[in-house]
């Protein structure tokens, strides 16, 4: 069978010309006022409504219900009830291994590697810079130089909940306003900084190798950001970097417990001092990872 160059051509031109226009429309587009609106949807209690969404979903993303508690798509109260589903105990094991750091959600590894110059990888060719990334928190990015980072994306079909990736104690969370990219993999290779743009909570954890920074990172349709000991952190209308203390506080998590969820797919970034973790030899770029699945060794 001959080459056809020509179509070629045509089929190149017309995936550029999609991805451009894909791009161009998220900076055209109002992110906080569709994002806001699809939560008027997305939690809808009406059965009609609810149940429309969770089985064009199931179908659209190709979500099975087999592995979560409830199975029956009509024992969801809305959307976002079915969306941020638990999964059954033996669904999701956790590394039993006291050293082993697990990834802390279902997804894939968008970048994995160096903080190097204070700068953490995009996407090839596209960095930003870890102090954006934390607020303006050049304490904790100092403690942070020459250490290492993995970011993992959660699409749509991904289970939502967040666990911690290993033992940690709370010592404070940081809202951080922002827009509201998508964070698929074509917008991350092509619009800078996305990751330190976003809006965007971080979760101090002090554990036994030092800070353990938990940056759940906002995107289009994101209804809400919400952890376990707050409730709802995004949406949020402060306008303004928020913190939260809770160093006097007892607040503990071992390894694989959950500590949050979104409402719709996005992104979770871990980073770690310099010296500290060692990565897994199944640990890849585009590598699609399972909460609980080993990421490195402490």
């Amino acid at each position: 069978m001959s080459y056809n160059f020509n179509n070629s051509l045509i089929l190149d031109s017309n995936i550029m010309f999609k991805t451009k226009l894909f791009l161009l429309t998220q900076h055209c587009l109002p992110q906080h006022l569709l994002s806001r609106m699809s939560a008027y949807f997305t939690n809808s209690k009406y059965p009609p409504l609810k149940n429309f969404l969770i089985k064009l979903a199931c179908k659209h993303f190709k979500i099975s219900l087999d592995n979560a508690e409830r199975e029956n798509v009509e024992n969801y109260t809305s959307f976002n009830d079915f969306f941020t589903r638990a999964l059954k105990a033996d669904a999701r094991p956790i590394d039993p291994e006291p050293n082993n750091l697990i990834s802390p959600a279902d997804g894939a590894v968008s970048q994995f590697g160096s903080i190097t110059d204070q700068k953490l990888i995009q996407a090839k060719g596209k960095y930003f810079s870890l102090v954006d990334l934390l607020g303006g928190d050049i304490d904790t990015a100092r403690q942070l130089e020459n250490g290492t980072f993995f970011t993992i994306y959660l699409s749509p079909s991904d289970y939502h909940r967040v666990h911690i990736p290993f033992d940690g104690k709370l010592l404070k969370m940081t809202y951080i306003p922002g827009k509201l990219f998508s964070v698929n993999k074509v917008t991350a290779e092509n619009i800078d900084r996305v990751f330190s743009r976003n809006e965007r909570v971080v979760c101090y954890f002090e554990t036994s190798f030092g800070i353990m920074p938990v940056i759940f990172v906002g995107a289009l349709f994101v209804a809400s950001i919400i952890t376990k000991w707050h409730g709802i952190v995004a949406p949020s209308y402060y306008g303004e970097i928020k913190s939260w203390d809770y160093h006097d506080q007892n607040i503990q998590y071992k390894k694989g417990e959950e500590i949050g969820h979104f409402q719709f797919g996005s992104t979770v970034i871990c980073c770690f001092p310099e010296n500290v973790l060692s990565w897994h030899a199944n640990m890849e770029t585009s590598a699609t990872i399972s909460m609980g699945e080993i990421v490195g060794n402490i």
